[in-house]
């Protein structure tokens, strides 16, 4: 019997809860449930969802820390629900290692195509772990990206990157010495089709630098191309 895939909402408006709720298990996903940012975090404990859909504003503790705390010891991905849609509040939650950010209201096709999305990487994940193949493994200098495994070492040290956040660093290593502006990273990250900033990339750019260079305002394998954007250093 395959395992049914686990959504946990948190969100404190009943109505929202409702339609997401159908929506979860319309597309035939287990559900659960917190109403605060409190039970929030005791929830992720006991069910260990495979994703979170977080809103921001919660009462007893905000989204934006809840998040934050999650990714102490988690890579779950987590979608952030949000009133606003200003790139400052998307910039707070990129930064708290959120991979996706939609404003309310929202269309609930939308919200299931970026679930579906998630649970792609998620589903790619768990068969390539479950593989022993060692293939498709980029090295360089100290860092080693597996493809296969989704695994990103440093110094042989095992370094967690968000679903988003590797997906961008394997896209660049994959095309090592080419520049990429901010738009056409966004663009293949999102399709072109989600958030509508390119700046988000900045943020990106930034929590990796922080997780792999040995010095991240010396940047060794993401170089800075003034006025263009970004390269992997081949």
């Amino acid at each position: 019997m395959v395992e049914r895939l686990k959504v946990m909402l948190v969100d404190d408006e009943d109505s929202i809860r409702k339609i997401i709720e159908h929506l979860i298990q319309k597309e035939g996903y287990d559900f659960c449930y917190a109403a605060d940012g409190e039970k929030a975090l005791q929830m992720f404990t006991r069910e260990n969802p495979d994703l979170i859909i977080l809103d921001v504003m919660l009462p007893e503790i905000d989204g934006f820390e809840v998040c934050r705390r999650i990714r102490l010891d988690s890579v779950v991905p987590i979608i952030l629900l949000s009133a606003k849609g200003d790139i400052v509040d998307k910039s707070v939650g990129f930064n708290m290692g959120a991979d996706d950010y939609i404003t309310k209201p929202f269309s609930p096709v939308e919200l299931a195509l970026r679930m579906k999305a998630m649970f792609r990487r998620v589903a790619f994940k768990k068969e390539s772990e479950s593989s022993q193949e060692n293939k498709d493994c980029i090295v360089v200098k100290e860092l080693e990206i597996n493809n296969k495994s989704f695994e990103v070492n440093v110094r042989g040290e095992k370094v967690d990157l968000t679903p988003k956040e590797f997906e961008l660093l394997s896209f660049m290593a994959n095309h090592p010495g080419q520049v990429f502006t901010r738009k056409q990273l966004f663009d293949n990250l999102w399709e072109g089709k989600y958030l509508g900033d390119s700046g988000t990339i900045t943020v990106f750019i930034r929590k990796i630098r922080e997780k792999i260079e040995p010095t991240p305002g010396h940047p060794e394998y993401i170089l800075t191309v003034w006025g263009v954007g970004y390269k992997f250093c081949c």
